[in-house]
Order: structure tokens, then sequence, then C-alpha cells
């Protein structure tokens, strides 16, 4: 069935381009001459929906076999979807206006805890029973992939399957068992899927199964050069957050930050090689007609081949009259002479993450940055005529006193001296240093899955602590706190009894609870206080180190002995060399395969 939306909808909401699909080079097929159809849904707006790389990468792996098909979809704003239950128009894919419903799977994508209100809205809108366990035959299977899966309790009762790893393999092979299994009933299906490594099913991998010592390994892809990368994207008829091509360098981080779960769940280190990286670019801007393409990665500048990469890029991008965009880089004189390359018209500002003000809580998160790194790299900075600084800090982290924070403070004076240093007509005129302050949230599969979240009250004190010592003139001070990094630590560390939370928030109104405007604590308040679940379990507790966490079933390749010994490590404020300089022994055999082969 094609749904009909009238133009007096579309006259009457925001970006009416977010709901009516016809972008260039969007895949269209008509589903009754494919074995199989997949819904793939991203759980928030369409302009953020849209820059998502991982659905971009998928997408154009399943149109391109001649069985599948693959449409997207997402959480349509309020505006929209006020208008669509008041016409009684259910959810609906892009590329055919088809109901979500009428697809063989619909699958979505996790980046963001606080997306997950969003998941139950479009089920909702979609006419699906929001637990697996409601679900009957003629429902379509409901599955779910991203980094926020790796925990998937709090939202496992809300999908029939989790993809756990990188799906460009993995996702061919589910699409074959649901097209195999076509005409079978919804449990054949998923015992099915079951048996495919790094899938996991609540209803076969039981709560019993896994006490015995059931694990999921997570999919990785061992060769970026031989797997499909998207060459024809889609370019949107309107604006969306980042609205440009897209160049993928490796996966993977060397540099084993204890905070940082990507750089744990991502692992081993994979890169592409720079004839590969530089032919798709070619192709990237060919066929789309962006002109600005943009490099990706975790740490963009640890990529081996880095300087050879970027040279060729910029000759292309020169000669093409396109724009290359750099991400944060680290700051040496190499990466100045490249940025001053690639802006050589504008110089916009150098951005730094030192993320502790202090060299020993910056020994606790391992992050291997000095000061003598840092104000070498601004001098530099500054020399080369830059002269807006930002620098972005975490606070609440592991072992965090008011001297850290005083080191804030101090790093970001030491900052502005460094440019008085340099002569007037030497300089940039005018200078501002951008000090930007989050909360810590510790999350699974990191070294501080252990930790305990700083209480509301105290980051508001150390809030207002560093307020008053960042006055100094050309300073400018960030922070804001939100309840968000709250909910936040409660949903990357809860267990199935969140999801109780999160379905009877949805049901009191709670949806967007990424978007400030619409995030609503006190119906979360209410929501826990009904479950009867305390969040401050979840949140403000130090872990035991012997603790079974719900995600323990799951198995990244990273052991939790490796965290354990990194926690450890922390508390005694030692640090663990990258992985080029010496193996950590996190557990991932593929990882000196892979490192061997890059040096």
């Amino acid at each position: 069935m094609q749904i009909n939306i009238p133009d007096k909808i579309l006259r009457n909401v925001e970006k009416p381009t977010r709901y009516t699909g016809g972008e260039f080079n969007q895949v269209i097929k008509d589903k009754a001459n494919v074995k199989a159809s997949f819904a793939f849904c991203f759980p928030d707006v369409y302009d953020v929906g849209m820059s998502h790389l991982g659905m971009r990468i998928l997408y154009d792996i399943i149109n391109k076999n001649e069985n599948y098909a693959c449409e997207r979809v997402f959480s349509p704003w309020p505006d929209m979807e006020k208008l669509m239950r008041e016409n009684n128009i259910p959810l609906y894919t892009l590329e055919t206006k088809t109901p979500v419903n009428e697809f063989d799977v619909v699958g979505f994508t996790l980046q963001y805890e606080m997306c997950y209100t969003n998941v139950l809205n479009a089920l909702n809108l979609s006419g699906i029973p929001l637990r697996w366990k409601d679900r009957t035959d003629n429902d379509p299977l409901v599955c779910a992939g991203g980094s926020c899966t790796y925990n998937s309790a709090p939202m496992a009762p809300f999908f029939d399957f989790v993809m756990m790893g990188e799906g460009e393999e993995l996702i061919i092979e589910v699409m074959d068992v649901i097209a195999r299994e076509k005409s079978s009933l919804r449990q054949r299906k998923l015992e099915e899927l079951a048996k495919l490594p790094g899938i996991y099913v609540p209803a076969v991998h039981t709560k019993e199964k896994i006490e015995q010592g059931l694990k999921i390994k997570k999919r990785i892809i061992k060769d970026l050069d031989k797997v499909e990368y998207p060459e024809n994207i889609i370019v949107p008829l309107g604006d969306i957050v980042h609205d440009r091509a897209v160049l993928e360098l490796f996966r993977g981080c060397i540099r084993g930050c204890r905070f940082c779960q990507a750089g744990y769940i991502y692992r081993p280190v994979r890169e592409k090689s720079v004839e590969k990286l530089v032919d798709t670019a070619k192709k990237l801007i060919d066929n789309s007609g962006y002109q600005e393409i943009s490099l990706s990665s975790l740490s963009t500048s640890d990529y081996t081949c880095f300087k050879e990469l970027t040279d060729r890029l910029l000759e292309f991008t020169k000669e093409n009259k396109v724009s290359l965009s750099l991400p944060s880089l680290r700051i040496d004189s190499i990466n100045l002479e490249l940025l001053k390359k690639a802006q050589s018209v504008r110089k916009s500002g150098i951005t730094m993450a030192p993320e502790a003000g202090t060299q020993r809580l910056r020994n606790v998160i391992n992050k291997g940055l000095t000061q003598e790194d840092i104000l070498n790299g601004v001098s530099l900075a500054f020399k080369s005529g830059w002269n807006n600084i930002k620098l972005y800090f975490m606070i609440g982290l592991p072992t965090e006193t008011d001297e850290d924070l005083d080191g804030i403070a101090d790093l970001a004076n030491k900052i502005l001296d460094e440019y008085y240093k340099i002569p007037k007509e030497e300089r940039a005129s005018g200078v501002n240093v951008t000090v930007s302050v989050s909360t810590f949230v510790p999350k699974p599969f990191t070294a501080f899955e252990w930790a305990a979240q700083c209480r509301k009250e105290e980051v508001i004190r150390k809030q207002n602590y560093l307020k008053e010592r960042l006055t100094r003139k050309n300073i400018t001070f960030h922070y804001h706190y939100s309840d968000v990094s709250l909910m936040e630590a409660i949903f990357a560390r809860g267990d199935e009894k969140i999801a109780d939370v999160i379905e009877c928030a949805y049901k009191k109104g709670c949806t967007f609870d990424a978007w400030g405007e619409y995030y609503n604590h006190d119906k979360w308040v209410e929501s826990f206080k009904e479950c009867n679940v305390d969040p401050s379990f979840y949140a403000y507790r130090e872990r035991d180190i012997d603790e079974v966490f719900p995600w323990d079933f799951v198995d990244l390749g990273v052991t939790k002995e490796f965290l354990k010994r990194e926690w450890e490590k922390a508390l005694k404020e030692e640090v663990t060399p990258n992985c080029r300089v010496k193996c950590a022994g996190c557990g991932i055999k593929e990882c000196n395969e892979n490192l061997r082969r890059i040096s």
C-alpha cells in the first residue's frame, strides 16, 4: 500500500522535505520483485539521521543486492506526528511511502541512549506491538544494531533480535535467513537467526542460557578495502546536520582513553589503503555533486599514511574546487601545515580535548597528552595565525579533586599567556580561549564501567567553582548541567527493569529526549517511582569489581580482565602506552595482526 501525504499537511510542518523522499541517488525497488524487505529506521529527526554514516553504508549494501530492498524511516518531528495521528497516517518509508509494518524487518540503529523512547514511538506509529512477546506472525521482525546495543538489556524486551558489531556482512546474512524462511512462523525465523554469529535473540538466548555461559561475539570486518562503501550517496533536498560527503579512513583507535567506549568497542584498528580512499573520494564527489568532503575516524591523524593521503586529497580537491573538511587533529607542525593548506582563506578555530586539567588526572583517564604537548601546540597555532582555541574537558571523572579543577583554569590561563608571548606584529589580532566542560558518564565496556557518576549537586558545585576561576578577559566558559547525564548513565548500565521505566515514560508523552526543549525530567522521575526502580542504583554507586553486569554475555574481544586491570591502573594513576608503542593485552586477537600489517 502506498500512502498519499496531502499537500495541506506538508504545508503545515517545519521542513516538509523531511517527509517527501525523492532525493538524488535514492533507490526504489518494486517489493514484489524482491525476496525480502528492510525498513531502516533512525530514531531521530531526518536532519540527524541522514548525517549518519552507518545508515548510508547498510542502505547501500542491501540495495546493491538484487534480492533485497531497503528503505529509510525517520522519527517525525512533533508537528508532523500530531498531524499524522490526527489524519490516521501510519509511519511510512520515504522511498515508496509504504507503511513500515508491511516490511519483513524493521531495523533501528541505536547511537544514543536518549533516543530510546523514539523507538517506541516509531513502533506505535507503525501499528507494531511494543514488546516482542506481544507480536504475532503477521508483524514484521524488529531488530536493532549500533553502539548502544552492546548493553541491550534496557531495550531487549522491544526487539526480536539484536545485531552485535559491524553489519556489512551480517546484514546480508540476516536478509538471507528472512528470505529463506519467508513463509515460516515467527519463532522458526528467530531460531534460524539465532544461529548466526553476532545475533542475540531474547526469545531464544534466554537468561538461563546466558547464566550457563552463552556468549554472543561481535562481528568484525577484517579488511576494510574489500567491504562495500557507498559511492552513490543520497543527497538531501534540505539541510541536514552534516551535509557533505564523508570518507572513513579506518576503524578502531590506538589511544586507550579509559572513559571512551568507542575506543574499546570498535577495536581492532583497521585502516583503508590510500589508493582506496583517494578513489572513493573522487567517486563520492562525482556521484553526489557535493563541494565538501570530510574525513572520519575516531582519531583521524593517527592514520598511518595521513600526510600522503591528505596531500593527494588536497591536490584533487583544489583542482575540483572542493573543500576538504578536517576533524580535530593532534596539534603538531605537520598537522598545522595541513590545516594551513586546507584553510588557506579563513582560519577557523583549533580544537583540543585535554579532558582533564592536571597531569595526574590525565594519567588516571590515560589521556596521552601532556601540558607541554598542549602549550607547544597552541604556540605553533598562534604563530601560524590562529587566534581561537577551543578546549574540551569533563568534570566528575573518577578521583577528581578541586586541584584538578584548578588545573583547568590554570591551563586556560597558560594558553592565553602563550598568545601574549608572541610579538604583536607576528600574531593575529584578538584572541579567545573557550573552555567547555561536560559531565562524565560511565559506560559499559570501558575501564570506568565500575565508576560512580558524580551527583547533580556536586556537578553544579564544580561548575560554580570553575566559573569563579575562569574570569580572565578573552577566556569564555561554557557549561551546562542537564539531568540528561543521569539518564544516560542509567540507560547505559541498566538492566531489563529499565525497559518498564522507558515504556512508562513513553506513555506519559516522553519522546525526543535528546532535545532539550522536549526533555521532561519530572515525567522520568514519576516513571521511576511508578515502576519501583531506584535510579541511583544504576548511576551513583561504584560497582564491586566482581559484579556481574547485564552486558557480560557479549564478547567484544576486549576481555573483562583487561578492563579490570585498566580500572586498577587508573586508581593508581598509571598510564598504559598506546597500541603502537606496546600491546596492552586487551584480548583482541586481530589487534596484533592488523597493527603489524599497518606498520
